[in-house]
Protein backbone atom coordinates (compact mmCIF):
# COMPACT_ATOMS: atom_id res chain seq x y z
CA UNK A 1 0.00 0.00 0.00
CA UNK A 2 1.45 3.63 -0.77
CA UNK A 3 1.87 5.16 2.62
CA UNK A 4 -1.03 8.03 3.10
CA UNK A 5 0.50 11.82 3.80
CA UNK A 6 -1.50 14.81 4.75
CA UNK A 7 -1.27 18.39 3.03
CA UNK A 8 -1.95 20.07 5.89
CA UNK A 9 -0.47 18.98 9.21
CA UNK A 10 -1.35 20.54 12.81
CA UNK A 11 2.32 20.97 14.89
CA UNK A 12 1.82 17.24 16.33
CA UNK A 13 2.99 15.95 12.55
CA UNK A 14 1.32 13.06 12.01
CA UNK A 15 3.76 9.73 10.74
CA UNK A 16 2.56 7.58 7.91
CA UNK A 17 3.52 4.76 9.85
CA UNK A 18 1.36 6.37 13.11
CA UNK A 19 -1.65 6.70 10.13
CA UNK A 20 -1.19 2.93 8.96
CA UNK A 21 -1.42 1.93 12.57
CA UNK A 22 -4.56 3.85 13.52
CA UNK A 23 -6.30 2.16 10.02
CA UNK A 24 -4.94 -1.06 11.01
CA UNK A 25 -6.91 -1.01 14.59
CA UNK A 26 -10.00 0.63 13.19
CA UNK A 27 -9.66 -2.53 10.28
CA UNK A 28 -10.02 0.49 7.76
CA UNK A 29 -6.32 -0.81 6.27
CA UNK A 30 -7.41 -3.77 4.42
CA UNK A 31 -10.08 -2.38 3.30
CA UNK A 32 -8.01 0.52 1.78
CA UNK A 33 -5.65 -2.50 0.41
CA UNK A 34 -8.92 -4.20 -1.54
CA UNK A 35 -10.06 -0.73 -3.04
CA UNK A 36 -7.16 0.07 -4.86
CA UNK A 37 -5.82 -1.60 -7.99
CA UNK A 38 -2.50 -3.37 -7.44
CA UNK A 39 0.11 -1.20 -9.29
CA UNK A 40 2.92 -3.43 -8.00
CA UNK A 41 5.29 -3.83 -10.92
CA UNK A 42 5.11 -7.83 -12.08
CA UNK A 43 7.29 -9.53 -14.67
CA UNK A 44 5.82 -10.58 -17.97
CA UNK A 45 5.63 -14.48 -18.21
CA UNK A 46 7.32 -13.28 -21.61
CA UNK A 47 9.54 -11.61 -19.95
CA UNK A 48 8.60 -7.75 -20.58
CA UNK A 49 7.13 -5.30 -19.01
CA UNK A 50 3.40 -5.18 -20.01
CA UNK A 51 1.29 -1.98 -21.39
CA UNK A 52 -0.05 -1.30 -17.59
CA UNK A 53 0.12 -3.35 -14.75
CA UNK A 54 -3.52 -2.40 -12.85
CA UNK A 55 -6.24 -4.93 -12.93
CA UNK A 56 -9.64 -5.56 -11.08
CA UNK A 57 -11.81 -8.47 -10.34
CA UNK A 58 -15.59 -8.29 -10.47
CA UNK A 59 -17.10 -11.63 -8.92
CA UNK A 60 -20.47 -12.43 -7.94
CA UNK A 61 -22.44 -11.66 -11.99
CA UNK A 62 -23.14 -13.99 -14.24
CA UNK A 63 -24.25 -13.81 -18.02
CA UNK A 64 -27.95 -15.04 -18.07
CA UNK A 65 -28.06 -15.41 -22.11
CA UNK A 66 -27.05 -14.29 -25.24
CA UNK A 67 -27.99 -13.14 -28.56
CA UNK A 68 -26.84 -11.53 -32.04
CA UNK A 69 -28.02 -10.52 -35.10
CA UNK A 70 -26.19 -9.54 -38.23
CA UNK A 71 -28.19 -8.04 -41.47
CA UNK A 72 -28.95 -10.61 -44.30
CA UNK A 73 -27.24 -8.91 -46.78
CA UNK A 74 -23.53 -10.75 -47.51
CA UNK A 75 -21.02 -8.72 -49.26
CA UNK A 76 -18.17 -11.14 -50.76
CA UNK A 77 -15.02 -10.62 -51.70
CA UNK A 78 -15.95 -11.23 -55.42
CA UNK A 79 -18.64 -8.27 -55.19
CA UNK A 80 -16.13 -5.93 -53.71
CA UNK A 81 -13.93 -6.73 -56.89
CA UNK A 82 -16.96 -6.57 -59.02
CA UNK A 83 -17.88 -3.22 -57.96
CA UNK A 84 -14.48 -1.25 -56.69
CA UNK A 85 -11.55 -3.73 -58.61
CA UNK A 86 -10.72 -4.59 -54.58
CA UNK A 87 -8.17 -7.68 -54.66
CA UNK A 88 -10.11 -10.60 -53.43
CA UNK A 89 -6.95 -12.69 -52.52
CA UNK A 90 -5.44 -9.81 -51.42
CA UNK A 91 -8.42 -9.55 -48.36
CA UNK A 92 -8.75 -12.68 -47.42
CA UNK A 93 -4.19 -12.94 -47.45
CA UNK A 94 -4.30 -9.60 -45.19
CA UNK A 95 -6.74 -9.71 -42.86
CA UNK A 96 -9.00 -13.48 -43.32
CA UNK A 97 -11.47 -12.02 -44.33
CA UNK A 98 -14.36 -13.56 -46.75
CA UNK A 99 -17.52 -11.81 -46.55
CA UNK A 100 -19.36 -9.25 -44.22
CA UNK A 101 -23.04 -8.19 -43.31
CA UNK A 102 -24.11 -4.76 -44.83
CA UNK A 103 -27.22 -3.26 -42.97
CA UNK A 104 -29.85 -2.08 -46.17
CA UNK A 105 -30.41 1.76 -45.99
CA UNK A 106 -34.11 1.51 -43.78
CA UNK A 107 -31.92 -0.02 -41.19
CA UNK A 108 -29.64 1.75 -38.27
CA UNK A 109 -27.47 0.80 -35.01
CA UNK A 110 -30.65 0.89 -33.17
CA UNK A 111 -32.22 -1.61 -35.04
CA UNK A 112 -29.28 -4.24 -35.02
CA UNK A 113 -29.05 -3.73 -31.17
CA UNK A 114 -32.95 -4.47 -30.82
CA UNK A 115 -32.76 -7.29 -32.96
CA UNK A 116 -29.96 -8.90 -31.00
CA UNK A 117 -31.46 -7.79 -27.70
CA UNK A 118 -34.63 -9.96 -28.47
CA UNK A 119 -32.75 -12.70 -28.91
CA UNK A 120 -31.48 -12.19 -25.73
CA UNK A 121 -34.08 -11.80 -24.03
CA UNK A 122 -36.32 -14.38 -25.75
CA UNK A 123 -33.42 -16.82 -24.65
CA UNK A 124 -33.34 -15.91 -20.69
CA UNK A 125 -37.14 -16.33 -20.91
CA UNK A 126 -37.06 -13.44 -18.65
CA UNK A 127 -39.95 -10.88 -18.73
CA UNK A 128 -38.49 -7.22 -20.35
CA UNK A 129 -40.19 -5.36 -17.47
CA UNK A 130 -38.03 -6.82 -15.17
CA UNK A 131 -34.73 -5.23 -17.09
CA UNK A 132 -33.37 -2.36 -14.73
CA UNK A 133 -30.52 -1.14 -16.93
CA UNK A 134 -29.06 -0.67 -20.05
CA UNK A 135 -26.17 0.08 -21.69
CA UNK A 136 -25.02 0.23 -25.24
CA UNK A 137 -21.64 -0.10 -26.72
CA UNK A 138 -21.17 1.60 -30.45
CA UNK A 139 -19.18 4.58 -31.73
CA UNK A 140 -22.29 4.50 -34.82
CA UNK A 141 -25.44 6.12 -33.30
CA UNK A 142 -28.42 6.36 -35.45
CA UNK A 143 -27.68 10.03 -34.27
CA UNK A 144 -25.82 12.81 -31.96
CA UNK A 145 -28.42 12.74 -29.76
CA UNK A 146 -30.72 10.87 -28.39
CA UNK A 147 -28.29 8.30 -27.80
CA UNK A 148 -28.93 3.87 -29.44
CA UNK A 149 -30.03 3.14 -26.14
CA UNK A 150 -32.57 5.28 -25.54
CA UNK A 151 -34.06 4.18 -29.28
CA UNK A 152 -34.06 0.21 -27.87
CA UNK A 153 -34.94 1.31 -24.58
CA UNK A 154 -38.16 2.25 -26.51
CA UNK A 155 -38.87 -0.07 -28.58
CA UNK A 156 -38.51 -3.24 -25.97
CA UNK A 157 -41.37 -0.94 -23.60
CA UNK A 158 -38.24 -1.02 -20.56
CA UNK A 159 -38.57 0.75 -17.51
CA UNK A 160 -34.62 1.26 -17.29
CA UNK A 161 -32.27 4.04 -17.69
CA UNK A 162 -30.23 3.62 -20.83
CA UNK A 163 -26.65 4.79 -21.75
CA UNK A 164 -24.72 4.90 -25.01
CA UNK A 165 -20.37 4.44 -24.05
CA UNK A 166 -18.59 4.87 -26.52
CA UNK A 167 -15.18 3.37 -26.80
CA UNK A 168 -15.31 1.96 -30.42
CA UNK A 169 -14.33 -1.93 -31.02
CA UNK A 170 -13.57 -2.20 -27.06
CA UNK A 171 -17.46 -0.36 -26.59
CA UNK A 172 -18.89 -4.09 -25.62
CA UNK A 173 -15.98 -4.93 -22.84
CA UNK A 174 -16.45 -1.35 -21.54
CA UNK A 175 -20.34 -2.04 -21.18
CA UNK A 176 -19.89 -5.35 -19.93
CA UNK A 177 -18.02 -4.21 -17.15
CA UNK A 178 -19.73 -1.01 -16.36
CA UNK A 179 -23.20 -2.91 -16.02
CA UNK A 180 -21.42 -5.74 -13.81
CA UNK A 181 -20.20 -3.15 -11.09
CA UNK A 182 -24.24 -2.43 -10.99
CA UNK A 183 -25.50 -5.91 -10.99
CA UNK A 184 -22.47 -6.92 -8.50
CA UNK A 185 -23.35 -3.65 -5.98
CA UNK A 186 -26.85 -5.02 -6.38
CA UNK A 187 -28.18 -1.99 -7.87
CA UNK A 188 -29.34 -3.95 -11.16
CA UNK A 189 -30.71 -6.94 -10.84
CA UNK A 190 -31.11 -7.61 -14.91
CA UNK A 191 -28.99 -5.68 -16.81
CA UNK A 192 -29.08 -5.75 -20.83
CA UNK A 193 -25.89 -5.06 -22.38
CA UNK A 194 -25.45 -4.38 -26.26
CA UNK A 195 -22.58 -4.07 -28.76
CA UNK A 196 -23.11 -2.68 -32.04
CA UNK A 197 -22.53 -0.86 -34.71
CA UNK A 198 -23.45 -0.11 -38.55
CA UNK A 199 -19.84 0.38 -39.90
CA UNK A 200 -21.02 0.57 -43.72
CA UNK A 201 -22.34 3.66 -43.16
CA UNK A 202 -18.54 5.53 -41.63
CA UNK A 203 -15.94 4.07 -44.22
CA UNK A 204 -15.62 5.53 -47.56
CA UNK A 205 -16.63 2.18 -49.54
CA UNK A 206 -13.93 3.00 -52.16
CA UNK A 207 -10.99 2.80 -49.61
CA UNK A 208 -9.35 -0.12 -50.38
CA UNK A 209 -7.37 -0.51 -47.42
CA UNK A 210 -10.61 0.09 -44.89
CA UNK A 211 -13.68 -0.33 -46.78
CA UNK A 212 -12.90 -4.24 -46.70
CA UNK A 213 -12.21 -5.03 -42.76
CA UNK A 214 -15.20 -4.01 -41.45
CA UNK A 215 -18.91 -4.95 -41.48
CA UNK A 216 -22.33 -4.60 -39.80
CA UNK A 217 -24.14 -6.32 -36.63
CA UNK A 218 -24.95 -6.25 -33.10
CA UNK A 219 -24.48 -9.07 -29.84
CA UNK A 220 -26.35 -8.87 -26.57
CA UNK A 221 -26.56 -10.31 -22.97
CA UNK A 222 -28.44 -10.18 -20.02
CA UNK A 223 -26.12 -9.77 -16.64
CA UNK A 224 -27.67 -10.60 -13.01
CA UNK A 225 -26.50 -11.72 -9.56
CA UNK A 226 -24.60 -15.20 -9.43
CA UNK A 227 -22.44 -17.25 -7.44
CA UNK A 228 -19.58 -15.43 -6.03
CA UNK A 229 -17.27 -17.71 -7.43
CA UNK A 230 -18.95 -16.35 -11.21
CA UNK A 231 -17.89 -13.05 -13.19
CA UNK A 232 -14.75 -11.11 -13.99
CA UNK A 233 -11.81 -13.24 -11.87
CA UNK A 234 -9.27 -10.19 -13.61
CA UNK A 235 -10.13 -7.53 -15.80
CA UNK A 236 -8.70 -4.90 -17.45
CA UNK A 237 -9.58 -1.63 -19.00
CA UNK A 238 -7.17 0.80 -20.42
CA UNK A 239 -6.42 3.86 -22.77
CA UNK A 240 -3.66 5.76 -24.91
CA UNK A 241 -5.23 8.69 -25.69
CA UNK A 242 -1.19 9.45 -27.61
CA UNK A 243 -2.41 7.67 -30.54
CA UNK A 244 -6.17 8.87 -31.32
CA UNK A 245 -5.32 9.91 -34.89
CA UNK A 246 -4.49 6.71 -35.64
CA UNK A 247 -7.82 5.83 -35.87
CA UNK A 248 -10.16 8.49 -36.13
CA UNK A 249 -12.75 10.69 -37.98
CA UNK A 250 -11.39 14.00 -38.43
CA UNK A 251 -14.74 15.53 -39.59
CA UNK A 252 -17.94 15.80 -37.86
CA UNK A 253 -17.75 16.70 -34.41
CA UNK A 254 -17.26 19.85 -32.49
CA UNK A 255 -14.03 20.23 -33.18
CA UNK A 256 -14.27 20.25 -36.82
CA UNK A 257 -17.95 20.35 -37.83
CA UNK A 258 -18.24 18.64 -40.82
CA UNK A 259 -18.59 20.86 -43.95
CA UNK A 260 -19.42 20.19 -47.48
CA UNK A 261 -16.16 20.55 -48.66
CA UNK A 262 -15.06 17.92 -46.10
CA UNK A 263 -17.75 15.69 -47.52
CA UNK A 264 -16.65 16.36 -50.87
CA UNK A 265 -12.95 15.17 -49.72
CA UNK A 266 -14.11 12.41 -47.60
CA UNK A 267 -13.20 13.62 -43.82
CA UNK A 268 -16.55 12.32 -42.42
CA UNK A 269 -15.07 8.43 -43.27
CA UNK A 270 -13.48 6.37 -40.80
CA UNK A 271 -9.50 7.19 -40.67
CA UNK A 272 -7.28 4.65 -40.12
CA UNK A 273 -3.17 4.53 -39.69
CA UNK A 274 -3.86 0.59 -40.62
CA UNK A 275 0.49 -0.40 -40.35
CA UNK A 276 0.49 1.46 -37.28
CA UNK A 277 -2.81 0.32 -35.33
CA UNK A 278 -2.32 -3.18 -36.79
CA UNK A 279 1.63 -3.14 -34.61
CA UNK A 280 -0.27 -1.15 -31.56
CA UNK A 281 -3.04 -4.15 -31.65
CA UNK A 282 -0.56 -6.96 -31.98
CA UNK A 283 1.57 -5.90 -28.96
CA UNK A 284 -1.90 -5.09 -26.62
CA UNK A 285 -3.72 -8.37 -27.20
CA UNK A 286 -0.47 -10.28 -26.74
CA UNK A 287 0.32 -8.42 -23.45
CA UNK A 288 -3.20 -7.43 -22.06
CA UNK A 289 -3.80 -11.86 -22.01
CA UNK A 290 -0.29 -12.14 -20.98
CA UNK A 291 -1.34 -10.41 -17.68
CA UNK A 292 -4.59 -11.34 -17.21
CA UNK A 293 -2.82 -14.91 -16.99
CA UNK A 294 0.50 -13.81 -15.12
CA UNK A 295 -2.06 -12.24 -12.70
CA UNK A 296 -4.18 -15.09 -11.69
CA UNK A 297 -1.40 -17.93 -11.65
CA UNK A 298 -3.68 -19.33 -15.26
CA UNK A 299 -2.04 -21.04 -18.11
CA UNK A 300 -3.22 -20.99 -21.81
CA UNK A 301 -4.36 -24.61 -21.23
CA UNK A 302 -6.65 -23.67 -17.83
CA UNK A 303 -8.78 -21.15 -20.15
CA UNK A 304 -11.56 -23.04 -21.58
CA UNK A 305 -12.07 -20.49 -24.64
CA UNK A 306 -10.33 -17.01 -26.17
CA UNK A 307 -12.98 -14.78 -27.84
CA UNK A 308 -11.17 -12.18 -28.92
CA UNK A 309 -12.54 -8.92 -31.37
CA UNK A 310 -12.71 -10.53 -34.69
CA UNK A 311 -10.42 -7.72 -36.45
CA UNK A 312 -8.02 -9.05 -38.36
CA UNK A 313 -6.75 -13.22 -38.75
CA UNK A 314 -3.23 -12.23 -37.99
CA UNK A 315 -3.66 -9.97 -34.98
CA UNK A 316 -5.39 -13.25 -33.43
CA UNK A 317 -2.84 -15.50 -35.03
CA UNK A 318 0.10 -13.33 -33.48
CA UNK A 319 -1.15 -13.41 -30.04
CA UNK A 320 -1.70 -17.48 -30.38
CA UNK A 321 2.23 -17.79 -31.57
CA UNK A 322 3.47 -15.62 -28.65
CA UNK A 323 1.59 -16.90 -25.96
CA UNK A 324 1.11 -20.68 -27.00
CA UNK A 325 -2.26 -20.58 -27.19
CA UNK A 326 -3.63 -23.32 -28.80
CA UNK A 327 -5.92 -22.54 -32.01
CA UNK A 328 -8.42 -25.20 -31.03
CA UNK A 329 -9.35 -22.79 -27.95
CA UNK A 330 -10.01 -19.87 -30.26
CA UNK A 331 -13.46 -19.13 -31.65
CA UNK A 332 -13.02 -17.42 -35.31
CA UNK A 333 -16.36 -15.67 -36.94
CA UNK A 334 -14.26 -12.62 -38.87
CA UNK A 335 -14.24 -14.92 -41.84
CA UNK A 336 -18.06 -14.71 -42.14
CA UNK A 337 -18.56 -10.97 -40.67
CA UNK A 338 -15.40 -9.42 -40.73
CA UNK A 339 -14.92 -6.34 -37.55
CA UNK A 340 -18.15 -5.73 -36.54
CA UNK A 341 -16.50 -2.92 -34.05
CA UNK A 342 -19.00 -3.27 -30.72
CA UNK A 343 -20.65 -5.84 -32.30
CA UNK A 344 -17.48 -8.33 -32.25
CA UNK A 345 -17.36 -9.85 -29.16
CA UNK A 346 -20.92 -10.08 -28.19
CA UNK A 347 -21.47 -12.14 -31.82
CA UNK A 348 -18.62 -14.23 -31.35
CA UNK A 349 -19.58 -15.09 -27.75
CA UNK A 350 -23.32 -15.68 -29.07
CA UNK A 351 -22.13 -17.85 -31.82
CA UNK A 352 -19.95 -19.91 -29.35
CA UNK A 353 -23.01 -20.36 -27.20
CA UNK A 354 -25.20 -21.22 -28.88
CA UNK A 355 -22.24 -24.21 -30.97
CA UNK A 356 -21.59 -25.58 -26.81
CA UNK A 357 -18.87 -24.19 -27.00
CA UNK A 358 -19.41 -22.31 -23.38
CA UNK A 359 -20.57 -24.19 -20.53
CA UNK A 360 -21.18 -23.62 -17.37
CA UNK A 361 -18.20 -22.90 -15.15
CA UNK A 362 -15.99 -22.25 -17.87
CA UNK A 363 -13.21 -19.95 -17.78
CA UNK A 364 -13.50 -17.58 -21.12
CA UNK A 365 -10.70 -15.17 -21.97
CA UNK A 366 -12.46 -11.72 -23.81
CA UNK A 367 -10.24 -9.04 -25.44
CA UNK A 368 -11.27 -5.80 -27.27
CA UNK A 369 -9.75 -2.69 -28.95
CA UNK A 370 -9.82 -0.19 -31.06
CA UNK A 371 -10.08 3.74 -31.47
CA UNK A 372 -8.96 5.83 -28.68
CA UNK A 373 -6.58 4.31 -28.10
CA UNK A 374 -8.79 1.73 -26.04
CA UNK A 375 -8.88 -1.71 -25.19
CA UNK A 376 -10.67 -3.74 -22.10
CA UNK A 377 -9.61 -7.67 -21.72
CA UNK A 378 -10.87 -10.26 -18.89
CA UNK A 379 -11.22 -13.74 -17.87
CA UNK A 380 -14.60 -14.41 -17.02
CA UNK A 381 -15.65 -17.33 -15.34
CA UNK A 382 -19.53 -18.46 -16.84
Amino acid sequence: MHKMSLKFQSKNQVDSTDLESVLDASGLLNQHRDQVPETKKIESKRGRQVISQRTNSLLGVQIVSSGSYVPDNVVTNQDLQERFGFDPEWIEQRTGILERRHAPPEMATSDLCYEAAQKAIRAARVNPEDIDLLIVGTFTPDFQCPSVACLVQDRLGLDAPAIDLQAACAGFMYALVTAAQYVATGNSKLALVIGGDCNSRIVNPEDRRVAPLFGDGAGAVLLSKGDPHQGLTCYQTGSDGSGCSLLDRPSGGTRNPATADDITAGRHFLNMDGRSVFKWAVRTVADSIDLMLTKTGMSVHEVDLFLMHQANIRIIDSACEQLGIPREKVFINLDRYGNTSGGSIPIVMDEAFQSGRINRGDTILLSGFGAGLAWGTGLFRW
